[in-house]
């Protein structure tokens, strides 16, 4: 042995290790990011459903041929088929991750459309001066935005607690005689 391997994995090579371990790390966060994607993770889905849902018309069409002979006569139920209620319940659990999937897309583009509604002008960064739209809003103007939002949100909150206190207070009695 010529070189010995460290509890954490195998020693770094100097020279060509390093691009294939960075490609891989690039790779990587890629992949994490497209599983965070809830489109794309519904288009990886939908093969998956499709070959689910075959494999259920094809266990049913299966286990119905198997019961029409035994019904028949022609058979004993010595054969073993295969379980309908696993594939079905696997094509459900399917249908119910697209579904999320769909439901967080949905949420996703909701609140999209929310923070353009609420804050429709953006605000240049100092990284991309180049970059200033017409529309775009002035860093102070930015902030008076924030602190009316900000403002409102607390009305909202002391608003709520005033009217928790309310509902506390009609649910004690009144007096004890």
């Amino acid at each position: 042995m010529a070189a010995q391997q460290q509890p954490g994995g195998p020693m770094p090579q100097p020279g060509l290790q390093q691009p294939t371990s960075l490609q891989q790390q690039q790779q990587q966060q890629l992949s994490q990011q497209q599983d965070f994607d809830p489109v794309h993770r519904f288009k990886m889905l939908i093969p998956q459903l499709k070959e689910s849902l075959q494999n259920v018309m094809k266990i049913a069409s299966l286990n119905l041929a198997h019961n029409t002979t035994i019904d028949n006569g022609i058979k004993s139920s010595d054969a073993a088929v295969q379980r309908f209620d696993k594939s079905l319940e696997e094509f459900y659990a399917l249908c119910d991750q697209l579904e999320l999937c769909l439901r967080l897309a949905y949420e996703c583009l909701s609140q999209s459309i929310d923070s353009a509604k609420h804050s429709p002008n953006l605000v240049p960064t100092a990284t991309k001066p180049d970059t200033v739209q017409t529309e775009s809003m002035s860093y102070a103007q930015y902030l008076g935005m924030i602190k009316s939002q900000i403002s409102c949100a607390k009305d909202i909150h002391n608003a709520l607690l005033e009217c928790s206190k309310k509902i506390a207070g009609k649910g004690q009695p009144q007096g004890i005689m």
